[in-house]
Formats: structure tokens, sequence, C-alpha cells
């Protein structure tokens, strides 16, 4: 089979939830770091691209109708390039470049584009149709994250357990205290905050420019979703699920806006479009888990990695877990042998506590962010791997070029 390689990788800076992204339509939001990849690889051929994949956990909104054919054509690609999106809730923009790397692989296609996408912000509140005539009972379904319409078989066997409830669930489960849940928090944002000082953030980021009704525009061009903080401020945040609770929203990920794309190609198609390989995409991942500890799910799709690239876990140089809970972060890595406070190779320019987690856009960022710092420490390995919804994990392989 021909190898995948990844040879150029963008986004766009992370908003907060009603933040500076809050009047970018999601489809708009999605062009932007595809026009970016259009931009600085001038030689490229565009009319060659064999489709492209985005990564979107919500599609109610301006994401409906296929948001990726939709983010293709405002970037300005040709008509003939086809475009899909792909819905694995969490790890959609994760799954986008897998999917993207199995089509080269298999010799389905030579060059295509992945990422992800999602605006949170804008996501909208939805209403069911009527179930009976004349009936009244409408209820408005908030669609920015988490369960809706429910169905009740589902319910009853295996519930319906709030995200954060299910990181409750595996910080009871897994033993993971509220102290080792703030320490791994403050971790994230520190270690964001030093990579947002040296400039290591603004190697991935494209600017976006945000028209205002008077005067200039303003160019957003940094993560705003980060947060000066101490141990002793998250150690008196309160609960969130329950009063005897662990999880805060300082130790939690938050709900933001975002957008990435990647280029994918074979060799063949990288020569001649005259792109540079960065990184091998070695292989995916995807394990099943029970709903109610959904955080956990990377523990598997690891493992699955791991055996289908012929590695192990003390090979790999870079680690990228998207931390959607800090008790699932560190159930995750401990299971896996790994020190969640002490492995220099985790998360080295902290996660997504500290960045922010626009659902559909986050796998493709870990995924940029492994490559980056592969090539920054010369690591030759690198996961990207995070948990998802409804009781999933997923886990992608990357070597360095």
């Amino acid at each position: 089979m021909a190898d995948a390689f990844l040879c150029d990788a963008i986004r766009t800076p992370i908003g907060r939830l009603n933040g500076s992204l809050a009047i970018v339509r999601a489809d708009d939001l999605a062009a932007i770091p595809i026009k970016a990849l259009m931009e600085r690889n001038p030689g490229v051929d565009w009319d060659a691209v064999d489709d492209a994949i985005l990564g979107c956990a919500n599609q109610s909104g301006e994401d409906n109708r296929n948001v990726a054919r939709m983010a293709i054509l405002l970037a300005g690609l040709p008509e003939g390039v086809s475009g899909s999106t792909i819905n694995r809730l969490c790890g959609s923009g994760l799954d986008a470049i897998g999917s993207a790397a199995r089509a080269i692989r298999s010799g389905d296609a030579q060059f295509m584009i992945a990422g992800g996408i999602e605006s949170m912000t804008r996501a909208p509140y939805v209403m069911g149709k009527a179930q009976a005539p004349f009936d009244r009972a409408q209820k408005l379904e908030d669609t920015t994250l988490g369960w809706r319409f429910v169905n009740p078989a589902m319910k009853a066997a295996y519930g319906v357990d709030a995200m954060p409830q299910t990181g409750e669930n595996v910080a009871d489960q897994w033993k993971v205290s509220r102290e080792d849940q703030d320490r791994f928090a403050l971790a994230s944002q520190e270690k964001a905050a030093a990579a947002q000082a040296s400039g290591r953030l603004a190697a991935e980021i494209v600017p976006v420019t945000i028209p205002q009704k008077k005067g200039d525009p303003i160019v957003f061009s940094a993560d705003e979703h980060p947060r000066a903080t101490t141990l002793d401020v998250l150690a008196r945040l309160k609960p969130v699920v329950r009063a005897d609770g662990t999880v805060t929203a300082g130790n939690a990920s938050g709900l933001n806006d975002g957008a990435a794309a990647t280029l994918i190609a074979s060799e063949r198609a990288a020569s001649q479009h005259g792109l540079t390989p960065r990184a091998r995409i070695v292989a995916m991942a995807a394990a099943g888990i029970a709903p109610r500890i959904m955080g956990v799910g990377p523990i598997e799709a690891a493992r699955r990695l791991m055996t289908l690239g012929g590695i192990t876990i003390d090979q790999l140089d870079v680690i990228e877990l998207n931390e959607a809970f800090a008790s699932q972060a560190i159930a995750t890595l401990r299971d896996l042998a790994i020190d969640p406070f002490t492995d220099p190779r985790v998360n080295r320019n902290g996660g997504a506590i500290a960045l922010g987690h626009p659902l559909g856009m986050s796998g493709a960022r870990i995924t940029m962010s492994a490559v980056e710092e592969l090539h920054r420490t010369s690591g030759r390995y690198a996961m990207a791997f995070m948990c998802i919804g409804v009781g999933q994990g997923i886990a992608l392989l990357l070597e360095r070029i």
C-alpha cells in the first residue's frame, strides 16, 4: 500500500463561547484554514484534490448541508473538488485525517484535505415535530453539547449521562482525586501560557479578521480560552455535577469555536505539487466502551493502535491527549503506565482544559500539534488520541519525516 503523509496543517485561534469568533458563521470559519493552505502553497494544482473531509459534531445550524463541501467552495477551491462531513463527535477531526490517510493508502486517492470545524457558540436550539395531531408539548433542544432527542431504549440500556457526569463516573471508578484533577488542570494552563509566550502556538495559527460595526476590523490571532490561575483558585471552584463531586469548570475543557485543516498526500502527489511531507500517518484505531465512562475510551484505542503500528507506548516521543476532563485524562494516562504529571511527552503545550475543545476541530488540532512537536524535538513517533461521547476512543499514530 502507498504511504500517506501530512504535508501541511493550520488552524484558526480557538475562541471562547460567545467570544471573538461568535459572529463568524460555522461554514465561513471552516473555510478560513483551507484558504490559508491554498495561499501558502501556491504551487499546488488545486484541481487535483481528490476529496476533502471535515469533522463536525453538531451539524444542526450553519454547519448543516455538508459543511465540508460548503467550506471548500467558500475557500475558493474549484467546483470539481468534492467534500464530505464526518461525525464521530469529539473524535471527528481525528477521524477525518485518518480516513483521508486510509483513502490514500488504499489507492483510492492521492491528495486530500482533512480537518475539522465546530462553532459551539452558534449551535442552535432545535425543536422536533409534533408526535400527535394538535400536540402542544413541544420542547426546545440545545445542540451545543450532549444528548438531545433521547431514545428511551438507549436511556434504559446505557443511560444518558451528561458529559460532566461521565467525568465524575471516571473519577469515582478510577479513584482520581479532586486535588490531582486541579493539579493537572493547572499544568495544562501553565504549559499553554508558556507556549503562547514563546510563539510556539502562533506557528500553527492563521489569524481571523473580525469585522466590527464601527471602526477597523479586529485581528484575532491567539487562543483566548487559557486563563491564568492557581491551585488555590481552582480548589475554590464548586463542583458542577454534585456537591461532593470533583469535576469543575476549572478542570474540564470549555465550549469553544475553531477550525483546522491539513493537506494529506501520497509520496507521488507530494512530489508533483511541491509539498514537503512532515509526518507519515502510520495507522488509526478506534474502540468502544460503556457510554457512562466514555472518558477512558482512549485506553483501548491506544492499545489497538500500538498493535497496528507494531510499537509500544515507550517508543512514543510525543503524546497528545485531548483533555475533555482532567479526571479522564489522568485515568487514561495512568492505565497506560504514563505519568500524567511527570512524563514530558504529554501535552507539552497544554491541552483542551487550557486551549479549549471545539468538538469537531480538536482532533485535527492535536494532530498538528503532535507533528510540530516531533519536528521541534527530533522525535520519531507521536500519538494523538481522545475520548468520544456515547462511549468511544480514537487514536492516530504519526512518524516524523
